[in-house]
Formats: C-alpha cells, structure tokens, sequence
C-alpha cells in the first residue's frame, strides 16, 4: 500500500496506485470515472452479477483502461498489489473482498469518501447534507429546491440517485450541493467535512447489514452520527427525537459550528417551528432571543403531513445555514412537486381515499404516515429487514379498521397485531407474485367504510415480489383505480 493514500487528495500521485472497486452499479461506476478522472495507474472493478447493462458500461471503460470483471466469483478475491478499495455502499463489512482488504491493512472508502478527497484542496463545494431513517430523499430535494430559488447552482446527490461523483465531473460550477446519505454511505467514509448536516430521525432500519456486530442499532446510529463529525456552521437536529441532539453533543465540530434544532411547535431561540400554520426562523435572525422570520405557510409543504412540515423544517435551517433569504424557502417548497408512492391519494372510491405510501419502507415511515389520517384500512408487508413492528401497532391500533397483510415478512407483523391489537381484523395474503397486490386492494375495499383511508404503507421493503417500491406504489395505484371502473 502507498503510504500517501491515507491522505491523497485530487494532486496526490494517482499514477502509482493500483485500485479497486467493488460492485459496478450506479456509484461504482461513478467510483471508476472518477478515478480515471485522477489518472489513477490500474483501476480493477469486480462485480459477481452480470448483466447487459453492466456489460455495456464496463466494454466503454474497458476502452479507457480499466479493467472490469463481471460474473459469478468475480470478487471472491481480492487481487495482490492493491493499494485502496472503493466500495459500493450495499456492500456490508461482512463481505469477503471487504475482510480480506480490512485483513491486509488496505483503506476502504466509499463512492463518497472518494468524491470528498477529488475535490480537496482546491476545488471544493460546500457540502449540506442529510441523513435518517426516514424523509431524506425528501428533504434533499426541498432543499435543492430552496437553493435554486435563491440563484444558487446546486444540485440533488448521494443516495438520492445520483452519484456525487457524476455532478462532480459535470462542466458546472457548482455554489453548493444538496447531498443525501445513508448510513451504509457514511460508514466508508473518513475525513467529510460539511459546512451544515442534518440528521431527520433515528429508528431501526436496515439491521441486517450491521448484523456481525454486537449491537446493530447502536452501529447503524454511530454511522449516521457521522455526519455531523467536522462541520463547519450548522447540526440541524430534531427535538422530537433525543436522540439526534444526544449525536450532536457528542459530535467533534469545528469551532464555531451552532446546534440548531426544529420542532412542529412555537420554536425555542436556535430552532426552527411552527407557529400560526407559519414555518418561522429563531436561528439565523440577528433578534432571534424574542422574534422571529416566517418563512413559509404549512400550505405551501406537499403534502402538510406531520412528518413532511418536518423535513421542510430541516431543508430550511440548512438552506438557512448558508444564506439562503427567506422568501427563496417558501419558492422552493412551492416549486417542487409532491413525489409519487409519497403519501399520494391515488383514487377515491365510494366515499373511501386510496393513499399510495409506498416509500414507507420501515416501521417509523409507515407510523408517520398513520399520523396523518383517522381511520384506517392498512396494507402492510414485504421485507422487514430485522425490525418489529410492536410499537407501531401499539401506538396506532385504535386508528386500525382493518389490515391486509402480503410479502415474505407478513407473518412479523401478524404477530404484532396478535399481541396489541388482537380486535383489529386482518386477512394474510399468501400470493408471492405482483397479482397479489389486486386481491389487497380488493380486501382492504371489503373492510373500508365511507370517510376511511386506505393505505399502502408497507413498513418494509419490495423486493421480495417487486423490483422497487415505486413498482409496488404503481400496482396499488393500478388496482385502486379499476375500483372505481
């Protein structure tokens, strides 16, 4: 290994160095582009699946020099000489390759600790990040959404779908950038510095790739804490969640970085609330100790579901954070357009909504949801990824008419239901195809009574039947509709 890889930067003698880049979806392809973009001397990318479109993509840079293994076995080892691996971030330290580099001593990075180190020391663009367990897509584009309204260039990255990489190579001049991160993401990196990071909330998701460790959820909060580490102006947290301000009293900031809260109430002074259906500012005002700006109206967040007016709160403190004016905050919210499976009413039938939540694909996400509606019809199920579902079902039992339960981890919350709700009905799907989802829909329309909501607010994953949650969102949406034909 090179010595100055720990810490290599954009002029550092890329040349010498032999890398690896493990899995060649979205961000190791970025990962590779932007290493041929250093001049990186040998650049290896292995990926057990192969697939037409990953054969495309590695025959053009095949052309370019690098050196693509696609197939079964193709990572089982790690090959002599290498002196840093690049990580894809679905890969779990479990991974072998990932073992055997750890075992040799060799740095592993993410797709994102490399986009921070291209930059350095002379090309850099503030960072404002954002992370949780749930609403970071969302709020990552609010935010985006504000800084273009204020004249900024920006532009949505990181685990949103864009790889930062990718916006790093494009001929833009970028003023800042609106990253997501997830806590796979930010725990291959090493040295982020952020100008303002937030972190929206903290419940258990994802624990089955913290499962060699002796206590997942603590692992999985220690990476999202990772954000805060070194920032240089702002750590927006939630008060409703302890947990996240316990991160940013812990965290190791740079000097002169505030902590600065937001809350769905009257805001305290270096917080960000509500008040009179007004979205105000008692952080970034000069008289903040006894007023405060309005920035927006509740009407103006898509939609004003609890858990939304939330995350509009924490785009706001970072766009706030970096200057942005307060009528660029109200621009932006009403600019950006309410994403699909996101809460979305997707048919009214008989006096019943059809609400399409398919995004919601933890326990946390779906009890945001329920937050926003009354009665009940709720279809629930698919992969749960190590997390119960007993405090959901606790808190919103009496809102339940009726649940209709698919997907592979059907029986979690069943179980559930049996401890803390036992009157709730329930019917348990055991179709293992997309069909299934027309006989949800059409149980849960058995059930449903005028002035009800049905709602597809999964609490898990889809891909055990479908290839995504806009797939699933988009059945439900389907079968909704052809109630009413």
């Amino acid at each position: 290994m090179k010595d100055w890889i720990a810490e290599a930067d954009r002029l550092s003698p890329w040349p010498e160095a032999t890398v690896v880049v493990a899995g060649f979806g979205a961000s190791g392809f970025a990962a590779a582009d932007g290493l041929l973009s250093l001049n990186a001397g040998t650049i290896i990318v292995l990926d057990d699946a192969e697939t037409p479109a990953k054969s495309e993509k590695a025959a053009l840079l095949g052309h370019l020099g690098v050196d693509v293994r696609l197939g079964a076995g193709a990572s089982a080892e790690l090959p002599e000489g290498v002196d840093l691996v690049v990580t894809s971030p679905g890969w779990a330290p479990t991974a072998p390759l990932l073992v055997q580099a750890a075992a040799r001593g060799i740095p592993i990075w993410g797709e994102v600790e490399l986009a921070w180190r291209m930059m350095q020391p002379d090309r850099v663009i503030p960072w404002l990040g954002i992370t949780g367990t749930n609403g970071k897509t969302t709020t990552t584009l609010m935010l985006a959404s504000m800084l273009s309204a204020d004249g900024l260039r920006t532009d949505a990255v990181g685990n949103v779908g864009r790889p930062i990489i990718e916006a790093l190579l494009d001929e833009i001049d970028y003023d800042v950038l609106a990253v997501e991160l997830s806590s796979f993401q930010l725990h291959w990196t090493q040295s982020l510095q952020l100008h303002s990071a937030a972190v929206l909330n903290l419940h258990p998701d994802h624990l089955e790739w913290y499962g060699a460790e002796a206590d997942p959820m603590a692992a999985y909060a220690a990476d999202k804490a990772k954000i805060y580490e070194r920032v240089t102006h702002a750590c927006v947290y939630n008060v409703a969640e302890p947990a996240t301000q316990t991160m940013v009293e812990e965290a190791e900031v740079t000097d002169g970085a505030r902590a600065i809260g937001f809350r769905l109430d009257i805001p305290a002074p270096s917080m960000l609330g509500v008040v009179d259906d007004l979205l105000v500012d008692r952080a970034f005002v000069e008289q903040r100790r006894d007023s405060a700006m309005p920035l927006a109206s509740v009407s103006d967040v898509h939609p004003p579901a609890p858990h939304n007016i939330e995350n509009a709160l924490a785009a706001a403190a970072l766009a706030r954070s970096f200057g942005v004016k307060p009528q660029s905050v109200a621009e932006g919210l009403r600019a950006l357009p309410a994403g699909d499976h996101r809460i979305q009413t997707v048919a009214e039938v008989g006096g019943v909504a059809y609400v399409d939540d398919s995004k919601a694909t933890n326990p946390h996400a779906a009890a945001s949801s329920m937050r926003a509606f009354d009665s009940i019809v709720w279809i629930a199920g698919g992969q749960a990824k190590g997390t119960t579902f007993d405090t959901l079902v606790t808190r919103y039992a009496e809102k339940l008419r009726g649940v209709v339960l698919l997907g592979v981890d059907r029986q979690v919350i069943a179980d559930a239901l049996a401890r803390h709700a036992p009157q709730v009905p329930v019917v348990v799907l055991d179709g293992s195809d997309t069909g299934v989802m027309v006989s949800a829909v059409a149980a849960a329309a058995e059930m449903a009574q005028p002035g009800d909501t049905v709602l597809l607010a999964p609490g898990c994953a889809s891909r055990d039947i479908w290839s995504g949650y806009d797939a699933r969102g988009e059945a439900f949406a389907s079968a909704a509709r052809q109630l009413g034909q």
